[in-house]
C-alpha cells in the first residue's frame, strides 16, 4: 500500500499566491524524486475547536489560513529514498528559505494507508 506525508501550516493569508507558486515548484521536485501525487488544500471551512482544531494546533492567527497538505508515494521505501533526494535538492532549499510561512508552526508526519477507497 502507498506511504502518505501530511502536513499541516498556517500560511498568512495574504500570501496565498507565493505559497501556492513555491508549493507548484516544490511539488515537480517530489514527483522527479517518486512521489506519485500531492495536494495543497487551502481553508475553506475550518473551525476553531475548543479543545482541539486544525487552527489551535498551528497557532493560527487571525490573518492566516490553515493549509493542509499532502504526498502520496507508492511505499514507505520509495518515500525514505525520495525524501533524502528532496531535503539535497537546492531547489528545496530555496523554496525553504523564501516560504511564506513560520516552517517552526508546520505539523508533518508520514502515515501507512490502511484503507484506500476510490470512487469507481
Amino acid at each position: 500500500m502507498s506511504y502518505v506525508d501530511g502536513f499541516v501550516v498556517a500560511v498568512p493569508t495574504a500570501k496565498m499566491e507565493p505559497y501556492k507558486d513555491i508549493a507548484e515548484r516544490a511539488s515537480k521536485v517530489f514527483v522527479e524524486y517518486g512521489a506519485l501525487h500531492i495536494a495543497e488544500c487551502w481553508g475553506d471551512d475550518v473551525p476553531e475547536g475548543k479543545l482541539t482544531s486544525f487552527p489551535m494546533a498551528v497557532k493560527c492567527e487571525q490573518d492566516e489560513t490553515v493549509v493542509l497538505s499532502w504526498i502520496v508515494w507508492p511505499s514507505k521505501e520509495v518515500r525514505d529514498a525520495g525524501m533524502a533526494k528532496v531535503m539535497d535538492d537546492p531547489r528545496m532549499a530555496e523554496a525553504m528559505t523564501s516560504a511564506p510561512f513560520d516552517t517552526k508552526r508546520m505539523i508533518f508526519g508520514g502515515f501507512r494507508t490502511i484503507v484506500d477507497h476510490r470512487a469507481d
